[in-house]
């Protein structure tokens, strides 16, 4: 029997003779062509934007020492063992074979290190660190009832009105929660949240859970901004409904095709969607209109964090909770005016556009300007390696920011990145090509 290569397309007949000798089947196999999968950092190079590939950058930088810092402060005496320290390699992102006390030593003003009288050398805070942590902790508390507020309209939001509290980690640092939140701040707020198991004894996980429904929160950030609604609202002025706001939209100023498209754009901002806050049980998945509410989802959950920024597979986690469609990254890309994907390695990051002028955010939260005071505090000197512009961007490699003085104590840090993009598989056009201009504009289209 003749074999047909996988590799073209074709519906080519083949004879089969079964076992027993007395029966020809004729069937027919296709095969449909299918390219090499591309990574999605090389589907939309040409979309890439300068200063919002400098934020993740610097988010590169402060990740690890933050990751440092919150592995000292659960130490009873805040120091810790460089050999027990190496346990933590991966929460630092600092894999084998490098020096973790090299990596130390490039930031004094945070770390120090010593020896005791066996040789066994330690690594602990300086004072300016511990000052540092002390800051943090009391910003994270003079926020934490909005912080609070922010989660229970998460809950409100959630198909269920409750989410898994593994989930909510997720994004304990996007919102300003603190470190032990899951002993004691879920605890907190009896009068919003609770923690509950309903699966037991078949599922032991803990599920937060919303206590009373509040209409004044029942309100989405771009209401308030659109049209002057505020929390000061009386419960019973605000049901959530059809809404029918056009979302902020931001564009490179170097993007010139997107203007072709203004009249679909256009239609798709005029188009009623159903308020992240209703009753989705009545939307059909696939519909123009249960898109265009995830988009206001995930709109809302990037104004509630800190930097309007989120890792993508943390949004994706969410989407039987918010009820969001299965394809919910191409539907990130496809709404390049609202949301901005950073697609530099492999934890992929989307921005709320309206959010940031440049590299900065429009309005900073204290703990962003909190972080951004231990950033002048880390010491690396390493090449300036210019980021590409909109038009081209080439990687940079982690190495250019942590290059040592010398060449022979150089360390050439790879951080490793934990998550793949195998949950985003699905996410992939079926051909694993480029999205085109055309094809993105016709999420606009009625």
């Amino acid at each position: 029997m003749q074999n047909y290569p996988l590799n073209s397309l074709c519906t080519k007949p083949f004879m089969k003779n079964l076992t027993n000798g007395k029966y020809t089947l004729l069937l027919y196999a296709q095969f449909r062509f299918m390219t090499t999968s591309k990574r999605i950092q090389d589907r939309s190079k040409s979309k890439r934007v300068h200063h919002l590939e400098i934020v993740i950058e610097k988010h590169k930088i402060i990740s690890k020492i933050l990751n440092l810092l919150e592995i000292l402060k659960k130490e009873p005496e805040q120091i810790i063992t460089l050999k027990n320290l190496d346990q933590h390699r991966k929460q630092i992102n600092l894999p084998k074979p490098h020096k973790i006390s090299d990596f130390l030593q490039k930031s004094p003003k945070l770390f120090e290190l010593y020896k005791d009288q066996r040789g066994v050398v330690w690594c602990g805070m300086t004072q300016k660190a511990e000052e540092l942590i002390i800051e943090e902790d009391e910003i994270i508390e003079r926020h934490s009832d909005k912080v609070a507020e922010y989660v229970t309209r998460m809950l409100m939001m959630a198909v269920d009105k409750r989410l898994p509290l593994d989930k909510i980690a997720h994004f304990r640092r996007d919102f300003g929660l603190p470190l032990d939140f899951r002993k004691h701040w879920v605890y907190k707020y009896p009068e919003n949240f609770r923690v509950v198991q309903p699966f037991k004894p078949y599922d032991e996980g803990e599920y937060l859970e919303l206590v009373s429904w509040k209409a004044s929160w029942a309100v989405t950030e771009l209401e308030k901004k659109v049209l002057g609604l505020n929390e000061e609202l009386d419960a019973n002025d605000h049901v959530p409904g059809l809404l029918s706001l056009a979302f902020p939209l931001k564009f490179p100023s170097n993007f010139k095709k997107v203007y072709r498209y203004g009249g679909q754009i256009d239609h798709f901002q005029k188009r009623e969607y159903l308020s992240p806050y209703a009753d989705a049980h009545g939307l059909t998945a696939g519909s123009r209109e249960f898109d265009k509410r995830a988009v206001a989802i995930m709109h809302e959950l990037l104004n509630f964090t800190l930097e309007k920024r989120l890792v993508t597979d943390h949004l994706t986690h969410f989407r039987r909770e918010f009820v969001m469609p299965q394809k919910l990254m191409r539907l990130l890309l496809k709404h390049f005016g609202i949301f901005y994907v950073s697609e530099r390695g492999k934890r992929l990051s989307v921005f709320l556009n309206e959010a940031y002028k440049g590299s900065e955010l429009i309005e900073k939260h204290p703990l962003v300007v909190w972080k951004e005071k231990v950033l002048r505090h880390i010491g690396y000197r390493g090449k300036k390696k210019e980021i590409g512009t909109f038009d081209h961007l080439s990687d940079m490699e982690d190495k250019d920011l942590f290059e040592s003085d010398s060449e022979d104590e150089s360390v050439k840090l790879q951080f490793e990145q934990a998550d793949t993009l195998s949950c985003l598989e699905s996410d992939l056009p079926p051909d694993g090509s480029e999205m085109e201009i055309e094809e993105i504009c016709r999420a606009y289209e009625d």
